[in-house]
Order: structure tokens, then sequence, then C-alpha cells
């Protein structure tokens, strides 16, 4: 296994038990590259090893480059509950249910690397909304020629009492500033089994305030369904990020709060952890 780790002063490389550190490494170059796990491997022997040491333990950059990031909606039964309830009041409800069974999926931009949050910074929620939430999502990477070559954890921040009102106005309750994190590294050429599980814990001062778990089997779209529907009649020539949706959705009882601590936890691609601005 291959993980890239973003430190605000380099890059560290973990292939199996042993650690590379450079200044050199580029996500674009990685991204754009036909094989980027054998692009990668390439790399190796320019880079310096060093002792392993926990980089996870520190805050850490997101591992993007210029990848514009993009998100699938409504890939699993409890995502189209959840959205079909919130715009129940706005007639939109039908939508969410006609889309989950639908051949084409939901699919729409999240994020900009300026946007883009990483392990141990700050996520924000929108000062005009009401109820907010995260959404923990397996998060693929797709090089520029369209094929799925690696994985990481995302966060999808969202505003749904923004979305609820209309569902229109799915782009302020996706996309703004703070609003998606990733990391705390890209795992490159793994297979993610079906059994992966994803958990989800808000912890708000000393408490747990949410608890919440699922697994990658209950997505409904399979992940190079995702990326064709992704690239079709578009190009992405750096590459691209996709969040697959979420199965753990809170209900309506529960909000995001300034100071809550958000800990997504995938297996063999570790924790992603922030805290709310």
């Amino acid at each position: 296994m291959i993980t890239i780790f973003r430190t605000p002063t380099d890059f560290v490389i973990e292939v199996d038990e042993q650690q590379y550190q450079t200044t050199a490494f580029s996500f674009d170059a990685l991204f754009t590259a036909p094989d980027p796990s054998a692009w990668l491997r390439a790399q190796l022997p320019g880079y310096q090893a060093i002792p392993r040491r926990e980089v996870a333990s520190t805050p850490l950059l997101a591992p993007i480059g210029s990848q514009e990031v993009w998100a699938a909606g409504v890939t699993y039964f409890r995502s189209r509950t959840a959205r079909m309830e919130e715009a129940e009041a706005a007639g939109g409800d039908i939508f969410y249910d006609k889309v989950y069974e639908a051949e084409r999926p939901e699919l729409f931009f999240k994020a900009t690397p300026s946007r883009t949050r990483g392990h141990l910074a700050p996520i924000r929620i929108r000062t005009d909304s009401t109820w907010d939430v995260p959404e923990p999502e397996l998060t693929l990477a797709i090089n520029a020629q369209g094929h799925v070559f690696g994985y990481t954890i995302g966060n999808d921040v969202s505003s749904r009492s923004i979305e609820g009102e209309n569902p229109l106005y799915l782009p302020q309750a996706k996309v703004y500033r703070g609003s998606c994190a990733l990391g705390p590294g890209l795992v490159v050429g793994e297979v993610i089994s079906p059994q992966t599980t994803i958990r989800l814990l808000v912890i708000r001062g000393n408490s747990l305030a949410f608890k919440g778990e699922t697994s990658v089997s209950q997505i409904k779209r399979s992940f190079d369904e995702l990326a064709v529907f992704l690239f079709r009649e578009n190009e992405f020539p750096q590459g691209a990020y996709l969040l697959t949706g979420t199965g753990i959705v809170p209900d309506a009882s529960f909000t995001l709060r300034s100071g809550d601590r958000v800990v997504i936890a995938i297996d063999g691609l570790g924790e992603l952890v922030n805290t709310v601005e």
C-alpha cells in the first residue's frame, strides 16, 4: 500500500513500513499519469528514506493539487430517505426518489482546492444556515484518463436547511469556503472491499453528540460507473476527486455547532479529523 501525506512543508510517501520524504512531489503529475501507481513507484528512488513517524498525528494539508472536487448524491438508500425528508416541504422530495432509481446518477461540483481543508484543519458551517451536517464519504481519486486509481476520506459538509428550502439551492448548500475536507492522505493502488466500514463520530465538549456507521456495500452504484458519468462529455486535464455519497445522515434533531470535533474513519484509509469553526 502506498499513502501520500502532504505536510505544510513537504510530502511524506509511505510504502508498507518505509517512509520517504520529498519536496518535489506533484499531485498534478500523479493524476495525469496513465498508470499513477507505476509512476509513483518509479519516483521513489529519488526521494529520501526517513525513520517512520506518525504523520497523521499532526495537521496536514489536503492531498490535492489542481484537481476539482465533485460529489455524487443519493447513492445510499439512507441518503435518499433523508433528502426526501428535507425537501418535502418545498415539494422536491419526489426528485430524490427518482434519481435513486434512475440510470443517471446525481453528480455535482463540490469544491476547488482553495475551498478544501486537510486533516486537523477547521471546517465551516454557513452563518445563514440553521441545520448543518457532516457527510462522511469514501472519495475516489480519478486520473485524467478517467480511471479510479486511489482513495481518500471526504467530508461533504452540507447545509440541509438551505437545500431543504428549495432543491435549486443545492450549490449554496454544498459549495462554500471550508465546506469540504479530504485526508489524511491519498492511498494509491489499493482495492476497497465492499465490507469496508465507514464510521462517523461528532464530539461536543467531552460528550459524544452523534455516532453512525455504514459500509461500502451499501453504495448503490459502482465506482467505475460514477467515474464514467463524471467524465461523460467532460474533461479533467489534472484529474478529479469524486465523493461517493453518504450512508450516515443524522436526523433533524442534530446540527453541527462551532467547536464540534468531527471524526471520520474508513478501514484502510485512517481517520480524517476536523473541528468546526
